[in-house]
């Protein structure tokens, strides 16, 4: 913990503002890199760390621990009014591997360069986890209880899918959010400056679903010096070679369609689903956010085959990153085979569902205002994410779910390039400013 937070909670002054900065870099020097299985730190040390702050102010966090090491904490506020539904808000505290020597600035030691939070976490998803901790305990402190209860999960395990964390908690502590109907996470609510007069914030309502498959092709073994028509490798890389190169139709869903008609009206000029390159040239920063949500994709990602030079292995293996758009994984996964044509296998080696929901509600209301009110040029627009997050997982007991991490950012910064990328980095100002909008969005809750 940084000096500046430990005078401040000692003195009984400290407000949400004022130890977001210092919540955010704790979280990120903690390192709970993520590889996939059970080889990283884990986000143990992460879990007890949340649980502290929220115990502080008078909570009974709970650690749920789904394999050594692998563990989520939960916390239950109670609102004015507890017969109400209650609410959900969601982060994950695992992140991505990150590779020191690629950085400008160590990536777990969380410095303060250019006014801003440097670190592997900053915008996935450490920021939001220290905005919720940050408020929280600013509203506990000063007695200010939320409308309804309020259920807070900092979870394991998102960027591999979910199943140590969010899936295992859903599965065998389903009481833990009972009552609950709505639920905010990540990746939403984060700004794209059009002129001087206005700001958008996307509100994430949708999310593509995955499919990370295995392909395989079995081959005939034989020896490198010869002749050999029934080459596993020569088959899988030709067919990979044309699903990578594979541009996938544009399909139109309702959320993308409504985030056109949204920034149509805010640039005053039409925007031609059909003529997509033109659209996204008009979106600058975002343009790789939005694009991906266009059209089902299927990245390969990774290549396997052989053992020695002059062997021809028998076998060829590959990976690739699959998402579909809501209402089309029949369509993907029909288009995926004819691509790949009948010698390729293919193989979930993890698949999770679309969704989609409405642009509308109280909830949505709350999210509005309370952009607006920190920001008098904001405008929230619906988005589809073409990622996947935790919200699959609240999905399956009938939670709807939104991205709503809110976020005021400088034009200039990349900030889709941050997601999982070198460098990643959260403006000071922009924790402040995600701290007041979701305060007052408690409040309106």
């Amino acid at each position: 913990m940084s000096e500046s937070l430990s005078d401040a909670t000692t003195t009984g002054t400290v407000r949400g503002e004022d130890e977001v900065v210092d919540l955010c870099r704790d979280l990120i020097r903690i390192d709970t890199s993520n590889y996939g299985d059970h080889s990283g730190p884990g986000e143990r040390a992460a879990a007890e760390y949340v649980a502290e702050k929220l115990a502080e102010v008078g909570l009974e966090p709970k650690i749920f621990e789904s394999h050594q090491g692998r563990a989520s904490t939960v916390a239950r506020i109670e609102g004015e009014d507890p017969s109400r539904p209650a609410l959900l808000i969601h982060g994950h505290t695992d992140v991505v591997p990150a590779n020191a020597e690629d950085w400008t600035h160590h990536p777990f030691s969380g410095e303060i360069v250019d006014d801003c939070v440097w670190g592997r976490g900053a915008v996935d998803m450490k920021d939001m986890d220290a905005m919720t901790l940050a408020v929280v305990r600013d509203r506990l402190r000063t007695g200010r209880k939320p409308p309804r209860d309020i259920v807070l999960a900092f979870l394991a395990d998102e960027e591999a899918g979910g199943v140590y964390g969010a899936k295992h908690l859903v599965n065998n502590h389903p009481d833990l959010f009972e009552g609950v109907t709505e639920a905010i996470g990540e990746v939403g609510g984060f700004s794209f400056t059009v002129n001087e007069d206005l700001r958008l914030y996307l509100i994430e309502t949708a999310q593509k679903g995955m499919h990370w498959m295995r392909l395989t092709v079995d081959g005939t073994a034989g020896h490198g010096s010869m002749t050999n028509s029934d080459n596993a490798i020569t088959e899988l890389t030709e067919a990979v070679g044309r699903l990578g190169r594979h541009k996938f139709p544009v399909r139109v869903t309702k959320t993308v369609r409504s985030f056109l008609d949204e920034l149509s009206d805010a640039l005053g000029t039409p925007l031609d689903p059909e003529n997509m390159d033109e659209t996204l040239a008009k979106l600058g920063g975002i343009a790789k956010i939005i694009g991906a949500t266009l059209q089902n994709t299927a990245a390969p990602t990774m290549l396997s085959a052989g053992y020695k030079v002059n062997v021809i292995p028998g076998q060829a293996t590959a990976h690739v990153d699959g998402r579909f758009l809501p209402g089309f994984e029949d369509e993907f996964l029909a288009d995926l085979d004819r691509i790949l044509g009948p010698r390729v296998k293919r193989e979930d080696v993890h698949a999770d569902k679309a969704l989609e929901t409405t642009f509308d509600g109280a909830l949505v209301e709350a999210m509005q205002s309370a952009l607006k009110a920190e920001d008098p040029i904001a405008r929230a627009v619906p988005y589809c994410l073409s990622g996947g997050t935790d919200a699959k997982s609240f999905d399956d007991l009938g939670i709807r779910c939104f991205g709503f991490a809110p976020l005021r950012l400088p034009p200039e910064l990349d900030f889709a390039g941050m997601f999982h990328g070198v460098d990643e980095r959260v403006p000071v100002d922009g924790l402040k400013f995600g701290v007041r909008v979701l305060d007052r969005f408690l409040d309106a809750c």
